[in-house]
């Protein structure tokens, strides 16, 4: 009793963090509305201020709020009982999104930047920023080859996921800080009279702006790496699955034990081996920290 107990509290408390964070990540994108359609020039495409103005409001929804949603989505204990495949297409899916609006917003940028004669790439913000999106493609493109595909074997994947996981988290953190880079500049070359100096009400509202988007990153960051919130492995699934699809874990397991002259000792010592093996995998961040 005692266990289950602790058990709703610790649900109770990852519902809590949840909520915040979605609440959070939702007032950070109202924000951006309400900064570029109250005290910019709204939203456009025409090569003026306007379409500059998508470049904050998609890096905001997709690059920082849908990113973070897409990494703690594994986490969701309502969704331990769906198979890892549908979670796997939905942390994939999500990511894609991301990336799709970071690449839109980049883009408005540059026609912006051309059609004004402002030159590119310059600024910290740009470096950084620019790194950022050609690292989250590359860590998207390899997570769709090894993880989501069928084709790697379970070892490349254990050796893997740590690698994946800390990448994600590393683009995931440096967007947030890149994106204060960003605002900090827009405000410094844009509020002239009066003055970011003299803290005019649009200087706070972005400030504010800039606090939220730490407090959602850091939400995302503590349920991302707490260990016991993580998806539980999928032991017991064999059965379930359609065929084809092995469950991560097991897969060494059938195919040390699928050779058919073995004769029944070497089985039982394969059989032992495979296990200790799946126990290093596990170990080696098998069951992803997302």
């Amino acid at each position: 009793a005692a266990h289950g107990a602790r058990k709703m509290v610790d649900y109770g408390r990852f519902l809590a963090l949840l909520a915040s964070a979605l609440l959070v990540g939702f007032v950070s994108v109202i924000l951006s509305l309400v900064w570029v359609f109250h005290y910019r020039e709204g939203l456009s495409w025409d090569g003026g201020l306007g379409e500059f103005n998508w470049h904050p409001v998609l890096i905001i929804t997709g690059f920082v709020f849908i990113q973070g949603i897409a990494i703690i989505v594994y986490r969701l204990p309502w969704t331990w009982k769906c198979s890892k495949l549908l979670m796997k297409f939905i942390h994939a899916g999500l990511n894609t999104v991301a990336m799709i609006l970071a690449i839109v917003s980049m883009v408005a940028v540059f026609d912006y930047h051309n059609a004004k004669n402002i030159p590119n790439m310059y600024s910290l913000h740009s470096w950084i920023g620019l790194a950022a999106v050609i690292f989250y493609s590359l860590q998207l493109f390899l997570g769709f080859a090894i993880f989501l595909l069928p084709f790697a074997p379970v070892y490349l994947r254990a050796v893997l996921m740590p690698i994946h996981i800390y990448s994600g988290l590393t683009i995931f953190a440096t967007v947030i800080a890149t994106a204060l880079m960003g605002i900090t500049e827009k405000l410094i070359f844009s509020l002239r009279n009066p003055a970011y100096s003299a803290s005019p009400p649009e200087a706070t509202l972005v400030n504010c702006l800039g606090l939220l988007l730490v407090v959602f990153g850091s939400l995302i960051l503590w349920m991302a790496s707490r260990p016991h919130w993580k998806r539980p492995l999928e032991e017991h699934t064999k059965v379930l699955r359609p065929i084809g699809e092995t469950p991560e874990g097991t897969e060494v397991e059938s195919t040390m034990t699928n050779s058919s002259n073995a004769d029944k000792s070497d089985l039982r010592i394969n059989t032992e081996a495979a296990r200790k093996q799946n126990l290093k995998f596990d170990e080696a961040g098998q069951r992803s920290t997302m």
